[in-house]
């Protein structure tokens, strides 16, 4: 199989036989689907379990003790055994041909300075999430899209061996890191081909991960660290630049972490940002 696409999945029992029919509805099966549970306390092992007998999909199942999404990612990277990897949040469902345009394009176009491939998210088949087309064809860093004015969510397939080589961090006492943390340490290296169509289609459920940020940048301060750390070395000098200089001195802040050490920022560029950081500080934005 060349496709391993993934789940990661808490408590919503009542969310995935929606993205399990869609798999059933796929009009390619070179896939398996691969479900970290990460602590659930509902009836999901018991629903899984059945459709493992039912015999319809390839479906592995992992259940572990509940440490974040990000712990639950690595844990099905690490298990993957496919050449591309696709997660698939439980509040997400596929395309009919989702699975096939992605190996359709990726047998097509690959090469070894490509990372995966870089898709849309709808409201539905026919509806982009963002509601606007990306704004390059043909190749780019995923960072590079929004730079030039891409705004939204989008669907990502990664080769398996490239998110092998860059894990996101488990750092104690903490559950999340900002995606884009790892998305732009593979940018550093790779592209990402472009595919202008919609593969998975969204719905932001009011306990996800979105809706919540104020509480994720409370309880996960280490991770924001690294996150605008990183940011605000590779983005290029901008007042956007600047903005994410001043969240790393917030951040570096709120971590005890010298903000002059370690870092690939000019102390020139650091000091540009504490007026920002200032005013931050003053208006309790974090």
């Amino acid at each position: 199989m060349l496709l391993t696409i993934f789940t990661p999945t808490y408590n919503r029992e009542h969310l995935l036989p929606r993205l399990y029919h869609s798999l059933l509805e796929q009009t390619c099966r070179d896939f398996c689907w691969l479900i970290v549970d990460d602590g659930s306390l509902d009836h999901t092992r018991e629903l899984v379990e059945q459709w493992q007998h039912e015999g319809n999909l390839k479906i592995t199942y992992i259940y572990q003790s509940n440490g974040g999404k990000m712990r639950a990612h690595n844990t099905g990277v690490r298990h993957a055994d496919t050449e591309l990897f696709l997660c698939v949040d439980s509040d997400d469902y596929l395309s009919k041909t989702a699975v096939d345009v992605v190996i359709e394009k990726w047998c097509r176009e690959k090469d070894d300075n490509k990372s995966g491939i870089v898709a849309h998210k709808g409201k539905s088949e026919n509806e982009l999430l963002s509601g606007m087309p990306f704004p390059l064809s043909g190749s780019s860093t995923l960072y590079g899209l929004y730079l030039h004015g891409f705004q939204g969510e989008t669907t990502l397939v990664f080769r398996t061996k490239i998110l092998k080589e860059n894990l996101f961090p488990e750092i104690e006492g903490e559950k999340y890191v900002p995606e884009d943390y790892i998305y732009d340490k593979i940018d550093r290296n790779y592209q990402l081909l472009i595919l202008p169509e919609i593969l998975t289609i969204c719905e932001i459920v009011e306990a996800g991960y979105t809706a919540n940020v104020r509480k994720l940048r409370e309880d996960n301060p280490h991770a924001w660290y690294l996150y605008y750390k990183q940011r605000a070395e590779i983005t290029p000098f901008s007042i956007l630049k600047l903005k994410y200089v001043s969240y790393y001195w917030i951040y570096a802040g709120f971590v005890s972490e010298k903000i002059f050490k370690n870092t690939e920022l000019s102390s020139v560029m650091i000091l540009a940002g504490l007026p920002g950081a200032l005013v931050l500080k003053i208006l309790n934005k974090r």
